[in-house]
Protein backbone atom coordinates (compact mmCIF):
# COMPACT_ATOMS: atom_id res chain seq x y z
CA UNK A 1 0.00 0.00 0.00
CA UNK A 2 1.61 3.27 -0.68
CA UNK A 3 1.99 5.58 1.64
CA UNK A 4 0.33 8.89 1.38
CA UNK A 5 1.26 8.74 -2.56
CA UNK A 6 -0.87 12.09 -3.12
CA UNK A 7 1.87 13.60 -1.84
CA UNK A 8 4.42 12.64 -4.07
CA UNK A 9 7.16 10.04 -4.36
CA UNK A 10 10.62 9.94 -3.10
CA UNK A 11 13.55 8.21 -4.76
CA UNK A 12 12.92 4.91 -3.46
CA UNK A 13 9.54 4.96 -4.04
CA UNK A 14 8.03 2.89 -7.39
CA UNK A 15 4.50 4.75 -8.20
CA UNK A 16 1.64 1.88 -10.02
CA UNK A 17 2.68 1.51 -13.64
CA UNK A 18 0.41 3.12 -15.18
CA UNK A 19 1.20 6.40 -13.13
CA UNK A 20 5.02 4.94 -13.70
CA UNK A 21 3.96 5.48 -17.10
CA UNK A 22 2.31 8.95 -17.16
CA UNK A 23 5.16 10.39 -15.05
CA UNK A 24 7.86 9.32 -17.56
CA UNK A 25 6.09 10.84 -20.62
CA UNK A 26 5.98 13.39 -18.64
CA UNK A 27 9.53 13.99 -17.76
CA UNK A 28 10.69 13.00 -21.43
CA UNK A 29 7.84 16.33 -22.51
CA UNK A 30 10.07 18.24 -20.37
CA UNK A 31 13.42 17.06 -21.34
CA UNK A 32 12.35 17.29 -24.59
CA UNK A 33 12.26 21.04 -26.15
CA UNK A 34 15.85 22.02 -24.55
CA UNK A 35 17.37 18.77 -25.68
CA UNK A 36 15.62 19.24 -29.25
CA UNK A 37 16.82 22.62 -29.02
CA UNK A 38 20.44 21.59 -28.92
CA UNK A 39 20.62 19.35 -31.55
CA UNK A 40 18.97 21.77 -34.09
CA UNK A 41 21.32 24.82 -33.15
CA UNK A 42 24.05 22.71 -33.35
CA UNK A 43 23.69 20.34 -36.58
CA UNK A 44 23.61 17.41 -34.58
CA UNK A 45 20.69 14.37 -35.49
CA UNK A 46 17.77 14.84 -33.44
CA UNK A 47 16.71 11.05 -33.18
CA UNK A 48 20.38 10.38 -32.24
CA UNK A 49 20.36 13.31 -29.28
CA UNK A 50 17.05 11.91 -27.89
CA UNK A 51 18.64 8.40 -27.67
CA UNK A 52 21.68 9.49 -26.26
CA UNK A 53 20.04 11.43 -23.74
CA UNK A 54 18.07 8.29 -22.35
CA UNK A 55 20.78 5.88 -22.68
CA UNK A 56 23.22 8.44 -20.53
CA UNK A 57 20.57 8.75 -18.16
CA UNK A 58 20.09 4.88 -17.61
CA UNK A 59 23.99 4.83 -17.52
CA UNK A 60 24.17 7.41 -14.71
CA UNK A 61 21.37 6.06 -12.42
CA UNK A 62 23.84 2.83 -12.97
CA UNK A 63 26.75 4.79 -11.78
CA UNK A 64 25.16 5.96 -9.05
CA UNK A 65 23.12 2.81 -7.97
CA UNK A 66 19.78 4.62 -8.47
CA UNK A 67 20.72 6.45 -5.14
CA UNK A 68 20.02 10.11 -6.92
CA UNK A 69 17.05 10.86 -9.55
CA UNK A 70 18.37 13.11 -11.86
CA UNK A 71 17.87 12.67 -16.29
CA UNK A 72 20.84 13.87 -18.52
CA UNK A 73 20.30 16.11 -21.60
CA UNK A 74 22.02 17.86 -24.04
CA UNK A 75 23.58 21.09 -22.35
CA UNK A 76 23.05 24.85 -23.66
CA UNK A 77 27.24 25.44 -22.11
CA UNK A 78 28.16 23.26 -24.61
CA UNK A 79 26.37 25.18 -28.14
CA UNK A 80 28.84 27.98 -28.91
CA UNK A 81 31.73 25.21 -28.33
CA UNK A 82 30.15 22.88 -30.52
CA UNK A 83 28.86 24.79 -32.89
CA UNK A 84 31.72 27.33 -33.43
CA UNK A 85 33.58 24.49 -34.00
CA UNK A 86 31.08 22.85 -36.97
CA UNK A 87 31.37 25.96 -38.58
CA UNK A 88 34.87 26.41 -38.86
CA UNK A 89 36.65 27.22 -42.12
CA UNK A 90 38.73 24.16 -40.91
CA UNK A 91 36.00 21.34 -41.18
CA UNK A 92 34.36 23.25 -44.54
CA UNK A 93 35.08 20.20 -46.32
CA UNK A 94 33.41 18.36 -44.15
CA UNK A 95 30.33 16.25 -44.72
CA UNK A 96 28.03 16.30 -41.89
CA UNK A 97 28.47 12.99 -39.89
CA UNK A 98 32.48 13.82 -40.37
CA UNK A 99 31.72 17.58 -38.33
CA UNK A 100 29.12 15.78 -35.74
CA UNK A 101 32.23 12.40 -35.23
CA UNK A 102 35.31 15.44 -34.42
CA UNK A 103 33.07 17.08 -32.28
CA UNK A 104 32.08 13.89 -30.12
CA UNK A 105 35.58 13.42 -29.64
CA UNK A 106 35.89 16.57 -27.64
CA UNK A 107 32.34 15.58 -26.21
CA UNK A 108 33.82 12.36 -24.72
CA UNK A 109 37.53 14.23 -23.36
CA UNK A 110 34.86 16.96 -21.43
CA UNK A 111 33.26 13.55 -19.32
CA UNK A 112 36.88 13.12 -18.41
CA UNK A 113 36.99 16.37 -16.13
CA UNK A 114 33.84 15.64 -14.40
CA UNK A 115 35.29 12.19 -13.53
CA UNK A 116 38.45 13.97 -11.95
CA UNK A 117 36.14 16.67 -10.01
CA UNK A 118 34.13 13.53 -8.93
CA UNK A 119 37.04 11.60 -7.72
CA UNK A 120 38.26 14.71 -6.20
CA UNK A 121 35.36 15.18 -4.28
CA UNK A 122 35.19 11.35 -3.19
CA UNK A 123 38.81 11.54 -1.74
CA UNK A 124 38.84 14.51 0.07
CA UNK A 125 35.38 15.22 0.86
CA UNK A 126 32.53 17.61 -0.11
CA UNK A 127 33.82 19.95 1.84
CA UNK A 128 36.60 20.51 -1.25
CA UNK A 129 34.48 20.89 -3.56
CA UNK A 130 32.21 23.61 -1.34
CA UNK A 131 35.47 25.54 -0.97
CA UNK A 132 35.63 26.18 -4.36
CA UNK A 133 31.87 26.08 -5.46
CA UNK A 134 30.10 27.61 -1.95
CA UNK A 135 26.74 28.26 -1.83
CA UNK A 136 27.23 32.12 -2.63
CA UNK A 137 28.29 30.44 -6.48
CA UNK A 138 26.17 27.81 -7.04
CA UNK A 139 23.17 29.78 -6.20
CA UNK A 140 23.70 32.19 -8.83
CA UNK A 141 24.72 30.09 -11.10
CA UNK A 142 21.74 28.04 -11.13
CA UNK A 143 20.05 31.84 -11.33
CA UNK A 144 21.99 32.53 -14.08
CA UNK A 145 21.31 28.89 -16.14
CA UNK A 146 17.36 30.03 -15.83
CA UNK A 147 17.65 33.46 -16.31
CA UNK A 148 19.90 33.73 -19.65
CA UNK A 149 16.86 31.92 -20.92
CA UNK A 150 14.36 33.81 -20.60
CA UNK A 151 14.93 35.79 -24.01
CA UNK A 152 14.63 32.03 -25.38
CA UNK A 153 11.16 31.46 -23.47
CA UNK A 154 9.53 34.78 -24.32
CA UNK A 155 10.64 34.40 -28.31
CA UNK A 156 9.29 30.79 -28.08
CA UNK A 157 6.20 31.92 -26.36
CA UNK A 158 5.79 34.80 -29.47
CA UNK A 159 6.86 32.57 -32.33
CA UNK A 160 4.88 31.26 -35.30
CA UNK A 161 7.88 29.96 -37.02
CA UNK A 162 6.54 26.68 -38.21
CA UNK A 163 9.66 24.80 -39.42
CA UNK A 164 13.91 24.65 -38.90
CA UNK A 165 13.91 26.85 -42.04
CA UNK A 166 12.36 29.84 -40.57
CA UNK A 167 8.92 29.58 -42.66
CA UNK A 168 6.05 31.37 -41.38
CA UNK A 169 2.43 30.15 -41.68
CA UNK A 170 0.75 32.56 -42.56
CA UNK A 171 0.61 35.84 -45.26
CA UNK A 172 2.08 39.30 -44.79
CA UNK A 173 -0.94 41.12 -43.96
CA UNK A 174 -1.85 38.37 -41.38
CA UNK A 175 1.43 38.51 -39.48
CA UNK A 176 -0.01 40.31 -36.42
CA UNK A 177 -2.51 38.65 -35.96
CA UNK A 178 -0.13 35.12 -36.14
CA UNK A 179 2.01 36.53 -33.18
CA UNK A 180 -1.32 37.58 -31.29
CA UNK A 181 -2.65 34.62 -31.23
CA UNK A 182 0.40 32.81 -30.39
CA UNK A 183 0.73 34.90 -27.40
CA UNK A 184 -2.48 33.74 -26.54
CA UNK A 185 -1.38 30.10 -26.95
CA UNK A 186 1.76 30.75 -25.08
CA UNK A 187 -0.27 32.49 -21.98
CA UNK A 188 -2.99 29.74 -21.93
CA UNK A 189 -0.29 27.37 -21.83
CA UNK A 190 1.50 28.91 -18.98
CA UNK A 191 -1.81 29.75 -16.74
CA UNK A 192 -3.28 26.69 -17.18
CA UNK A 193 -0.10 24.60 -16.08
CA UNK A 194 0.22 26.92 -13.09
CA UNK A 195 -3.29 26.47 -12.27
CA UNK A 196 -2.92 23.23 -12.59
CA UNK A 197 0.11 22.69 -10.38
CA UNK A 198 -1.17 24.95 -7.74
CA UNK A 199 -4.98 24.00 -7.65
CA UNK A 200 -5.12 20.34 -8.79
CA UNK A 201 -4.96 17.48 -5.63
CA UNK A 202 -4.01 14.13 -5.62
CA UNK A 203 -2.55 12.06 -9.01
CA UNK A 204 -3.80 15.09 -11.62
CA UNK A 205 -1.81 17.85 -9.55
CA UNK A 206 1.58 15.72 -10.61
CA UNK A 207 1.08 16.23 -14.04
CA UNK A 208 0.68 19.55 -14.86
CA UNK A 209 3.27 19.38 -17.56
CA UNK A 210 1.50 17.48 -19.71
CA UNK A 211 -1.93 19.17 -19.08
CA UNK A 212 -1.10 22.33 -19.82
CA UNK A 213 0.57 21.97 -22.75
CA UNK A 214 -2.62 19.80 -23.96
CA UNK A 215 -4.70 23.11 -23.31
CA UNK A 216 -2.19 24.68 -25.28
CA UNK A 217 -2.27 22.38 -28.20
CA UNK A 218 -5.92 22.50 -28.01
CA UNK A 219 -6.50 25.91 -28.21
CA UNK A 220 -3.77 25.98 -31.16
CA UNK A 221 -6.34 23.58 -32.98
CA UNK A 222 -9.91 25.91 -31.53
CA UNK A 223 -7.60 28.77 -33.42
CA UNK A 224 -6.77 26.86 -36.42
CA UNK A 225 -10.11 26.11 -37.06
CA UNK A 226 -11.54 29.49 -36.51
CA UNK A 227 -9.10 31.89 -38.07
CA UNK A 228 -7.12 29.64 -40.42
CA UNK A 229 -4.06 30.46 -38.59
CA UNK A 230 -2.21 26.52 -38.03
CA UNK A 231 0.75 27.21 -35.74
CA UNK A 232 1.85 23.40 -35.55
CA UNK A 233 4.83 23.07 -36.47
CA UNK A 234 5.89 21.23 -40.04
CA UNK A 235 7.76 18.29 -40.40
CA UNK A 236 11.21 19.12 -41.91
CA UNK A 237 11.78 17.35 -45.19
CA UNK A 238 14.50 14.81 -43.43
CA UNK A 239 11.81 13.62 -41.32
CA UNK A 240 10.99 9.92 -42.17
CA UNK A 241 8.09 8.71 -42.92
CA UNK A 242 8.30 5.22 -41.85
CA UNK A 243 7.45 3.93 -38.64
CA UNK A 244 10.55 2.48 -37.50
CA UNK A 245 13.91 3.91 -38.02
CA UNK A 246 16.90 3.73 -35.95
CA UNK A 247 18.86 7.46 -35.14
CA UNK A 248 21.81 7.63 -37.02
CA UNK A 249 24.98 6.62 -35.35
CA UNK A 250 28.47 7.75 -35.59
CA UNK A 251 31.87 7.15 -33.86
CA UNK A 252 34.25 10.31 -32.40
CA UNK A 253 37.24 11.00 -34.23
CA UNK A 254 39.99 12.05 -32.78
CA UNK A 255 41.61 15.47 -32.77
CA UNK A 256 43.00 17.92 -30.95
CA UNK A 257 41.27 20.76 -32.08
CA UNK A 258 37.98 19.34 -31.14
CA UNK A 259 39.62 18.79 -27.32
CA UNK A 260 40.32 22.60 -27.27
CA UNK A 261 37.11 23.82 -28.02
CA UNK A 262 34.93 21.67 -26.10
CA UNK A 263 36.75 20.07 -23.25
CA UNK A 264 37.10 23.43 -21.07
CA UNK A 265 33.51 23.67 -20.95
CA UNK A 266 32.82 21.25 -18.69
CA UNK A 267 34.06 23.51 -15.88
CA UNK A 268 30.92 25.33 -16.03
CA UNK A 269 28.72 22.46 -15.73
CA UNK A 270 30.38 21.00 -12.64
CA UNK A 271 28.76 24.53 -10.49
CA UNK A 272 25.45 23.24 -12.81
CA UNK A 273 25.51 19.74 -12.01
CA UNK A 274 26.15 20.79 -8.17
CA UNK A 275 23.57 23.10 -7.66
CA UNK A 276 21.36 20.89 -9.10
CA UNK A 277 22.41 18.34 -6.32
CA UNK A 278 21.51 20.73 -3.82
CA UNK A 279 18.70 21.41 -5.20
CA UNK A 280 17.29 17.93 -4.98
CA UNK A 281 18.87 17.28 -1.50
CA UNK A 282 16.33 20.01 -0.16
CA UNK A 283 13.14 19.19 -2.11
CA UNK A 284 13.61 15.72 -1.65
CA UNK A 285 14.32 16.18 2.20
CA UNK A 286 11.35 18.47 2.53
CA UNK A 287 9.08 15.73 0.71
CA UNK A 288 10.05 13.17 3.53
CA UNK A 289 9.51 15.18 6.01
CA UNK A 290 5.99 15.54 4.78
CA UNK A 291 5.54 12.56 4.35
CA UNK A 292 7.06 11.04 7.39
CA UNK A 293 9.41 9.05 5.60
CA UNK A 294 11.63 8.77 8.92
CA UNK A 295 15.01 8.98 7.13
CA UNK A 296 17.02 11.16 5.65
CA UNK A 297 18.08 11.18 1.71
CA UNK A 298 21.57 12.88 1.69
CA UNK A 299 21.59 13.30 -1.89
CA UNK A 300 24.20 16.38 -1.24
CA UNK A 301 26.68 14.12 -0.18
CA UNK A 302 26.82 12.24 -2.79
CA UNK A 303 28.09 15.22 -5.37
CA UNK A 304 31.22 13.54 -5.82
CA UNK A 305 29.53 10.09 -7.12
CA UNK A 306 27.05 12.44 -9.35
CA UNK A 307 29.32 14.05 -10.85
CA UNK A 308 30.99 10.75 -11.99
CA UNK A 309 27.78 9.96 -13.36
CA UNK A 310 27.69 13.13 -15.01
CA UNK A 311 31.02 12.35 -16.92
CA UNK A 312 30.07 8.79 -17.54
CA UNK A 313 26.88 10.26 -19.09
CA UNK A 314 29.06 12.91 -21.64
CA UNK A 315 31.11 10.09 -22.75
CA UNK A 316 28.21 7.41 -23.70
CA UNK A 317 25.96 10.42 -25.23
CA UNK A 318 29.39 11.19 -27.06
CA UNK A 319 30.24 8.72 -28.10
CA UNK A 320 27.40 7.65 -30.01
CA UNK A 321 27.02 10.86 -31.23
CA UNK A 322 24.82 12.68 -29.23
CA UNK A 323 25.87 16.31 -28.28
CA UNK A 324 27.01 17.42 -24.59
CA UNK A 325 25.20 17.45 -21.47
CA UNK A 326 24.46 17.20 -18.19
CA UNK A 327 21.47 16.63 -15.52
CA UNK A 328 18.93 18.46 -16.34
CA UNK A 329 17.44 21.51 -13.97
CA UNK A 330 13.89 21.50 -16.61
CA UNK A 331 13.49 17.81 -14.66
CA UNK A 332 14.63 19.03 -11.27
CA UNK A 333 11.73 21.97 -11.94
CA UNK A 334 9.32 18.85 -13.35
CA UNK A 335 10.26 16.62 -9.81
CA UNK A 336 9.89 19.75 -7.39
CA UNK A 337 6.19 21.11 -9.43
CA UNK A 338 4.95 17.72 -9.15
CA UNK A 339 6.77 15.92 -6.24
CA UNK A 340 7.71 13.00 -7.97
CA UNK A 341 11.62 11.88 -7.22
CA UNK A 342 10.92 8.46 -8.36
CA UNK A 343 14.20 7.11 -9.75
CA UNK A 344 12.01 3.61 -11.72
CA UNK A 345 9.91 7.27 -13.08
CA UNK A 346 13.51 8.23 -14.24
CA UNK A 347 14.43 4.67 -15.90
CA UNK A 348 11.05 4.74 -17.24
CA UNK A 349 11.37 8.08 -19.06
CA UNK A 350 14.58 6.76 -19.97
CA UNK A 351 13.79 4.28 -22.18
CA UNK A 352 10.43 5.90 -23.28
CA UNK A 353 12.74 8.56 -25.16
CA UNK A 354 14.99 5.90 -26.57
CA UNK A 355 11.97 4.17 -27.91
CA UNK A 356 10.39 7.35 -28.77
CA UNK A 357 13.72 7.98 -30.67
CA UNK A 358 13.50 4.73 -32.85
CA UNK A 359 9.15 5.50 -33.62
CA UNK A 360 8.90 8.30 -36.85
CA UNK A 361 5.30 8.93 -35.37
CA UNK A 362 6.34 9.32 -31.94
CA UNK A 363 9.28 12.00 -32.86
CA UNK A 364 6.90 13.62 -35.18
CA UNK A 365 4.58 13.87 -32.91
CA UNK A 366 6.15 15.52 -30.60
CA UNK A 367 8.07 18.08 -33.25
CA UNK A 368 4.67 19.10 -34.26
CA UNK A 369 4.01 20.96 -30.81
CA UNK A 370 3.39 24.52 -31.49
CA UNK A 371 6.98 27.07 -30.55
CA UNK A 372 4.41 29.04 -28.53
CA UNK A 373 3.32 26.06 -26.60
CA UNK A 374 6.70 25.10 -25.72
CA UNK A 375 7.64 28.75 -25.21
CA UNK A 376 4.80 29.13 -22.59
CA UNK A 377 6.11 26.05 -20.57
CA UNK A 378 9.96 27.37 -20.87
CA UNK A 379 8.37 30.76 -18.88
CA UNK A 380 7.97 28.56 -15.89
CA UNK A 381 10.34 26.14 -16.03
CA UNK A 382 12.88 28.40 -16.96
CA UNK A 383 11.74 30.40 -14.29
CA UNK A 384 11.58 27.80 -11.91
CA UNK A 385 15.26 27.12 -12.14
CA UNK A 386 15.95 30.35 -11.22
CA UNK A 387 13.67 29.96 -8.37
CA UNK A 388 15.99 26.98 -7.16
CA UNK A 389 19.02 29.08 -7.00
CA UNK A 390 17.31 31.15 -4.63
CA UNK A 391 16.14 28.23 -2.84
CA UNK A 392 20.15 26.94 -2.33
CA UNK A 393 21.08 30.01 -1.05
CA UNK A 394 18.20 30.56 1.51
CA UNK A 395 18.81 26.98 2.52
CA UNK A 396 22.22 27.20 3.23
CA UNK A 397 21.94 30.31 5.06
CA UNK A 398 24.09 32.72 2.71
CA UNK A 399 25.15 35.78 4.31
CA UNK A 400 23.53 38.19 1.73
CA UNK A 401 25.36 41.00 3.78
CA UNK A 402 28.85 39.75 3.45
CA UNK A 403 31.10 42.16 1.27
CA UNK A 404 32.58 38.89 -0.08
CA UNK A 405 28.96 37.29 -0.51
CA UNK A 406 27.47 40.27 -2.35
CA UNK A 407 30.62 40.82 -4.74
CA UNK A 408 30.32 37.28 -5.68
CA UNK A 409 26.72 37.12 -6.30
CA UNK A 410 27.13 40.48 -8.11
CA UNK A 411 29.53 39.49 -10.92
CA UNK A 412 28.40 36.16 -11.59
CA UNK A 413 25.10 37.34 -12.30
CA UNK A 414 26.30 40.40 -14.24
CA UNK A 415 28.96 38.60 -15.81
CA UNK A 416 25.96 35.59 -16.78
CA UNK A 417 23.44 37.48 -17.96
CA UNK A 418 25.44 40.41 -19.49
CA UNK A 419 27.01 38.03 -21.64
CA UNK A 420 23.86 36.81 -22.89
CA UNK A 421 22.24 40.16 -23.45
CA UNK A 422 25.28 41.61 -24.49
CA UNK A 423 27.23 39.36 -26.57
CA UNK A 424 24.33 36.30 -27.52
CA UNK A 425 26.17 34.20 -24.50
CA UNK A 426 29.49 34.61 -25.53
CA UNK A 427 31.92 37.12 -24.25
CA UNK A 428 34.70 37.96 -26.56
CA UNK A 429 37.80 37.90 -24.09
CA UNK A 430 41.32 37.56 -25.83
CA UNK A 431 40.25 36.34 -29.33
CA UNK A 432 38.35 33.51 -27.68
CA UNK A 433 34.47 33.45 -27.06
CA UNK A 434 34.10 32.52 -23.61
CA UNK A 435 30.22 31.34 -22.98
CA UNK A 436 28.52 33.47 -20.73
CA UNK A 437 27.66 30.55 -17.91
CA UNK A 438 31.24 29.20 -18.28
CA UNK A 439 32.82 32.58 -18.06
CA UNK A 440 30.34 33.94 -14.76
CA UNK A 441 31.22 30.73 -13.14
CA UNK A 442 35.05 30.77 -13.96
CA UNK A 443 35.51 34.37 -12.36
CA UNK A 444 33.37 33.71 -8.90
CA UNK A 445 35.57 30.35 -8.58
CA UNK A 446 38.72 32.39 -8.56
CA UNK A 447 37.37 35.66 -6.85
CA UNK A 448 36.10 33.25 -4.16
CA UNK A 449 39.51 31.93 -3.79
CA UNK A 450 41.12 34.89 -3.83
CA UNK A 451 38.64 36.84 -1.13
CA UNK A 452 39.22 33.66 1.06
CA UNK A 453 42.71 33.92 1.31
CA UNK A 454 43.65 34.95 4.91
CA UNK A 455 39.85 34.23 6.25
CA UNK A 456 39.85 31.67 8.87
CA UNK A 457 36.57 29.51 8.98
CA UNK A 458 33.97 30.49 11.85
CA UNK A 459 33.00 28.05 14.23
Amino acid sequence: MEKNSSIGYLPDECPPIWKLLLYAIQQVIVMFPATVAVALITGFHISTTIFASGLATLCFIFVTKGQIPLYYGSSFSYIAAIGGLMASDALASYSLNEKIAIAQFGIVMSGFVSIIAGLIVNRFGRDSIEKVLPASITGPIAMVIGLTLAGTALSDAASIVIDSSGTISVAEPDIALAKNMAWIISLVTLLSTILFSVYLKGFLGQLPLILGPLVGCIVTYIIKVATGIDLFKVLPATAGSGLFALPVFTLPKPTWMAVAAIMPIAIATIPESTAHVYQLDIYINDLARKKGAGKKYNIADKLGLNLIGDGIGDIVAGFIGGPAGTNYGENISAMAITKVFSVPVLIAASIVAMIMSCFTPLVNLIYSIPTAVIGGLEIYLFGAIAAQGIAIMVEKKVDLFSSKNIAIIATIMIIGLGGQYAFDGNIPFFGINVPCVAGAAIFGIILNLILSVGNKKKN
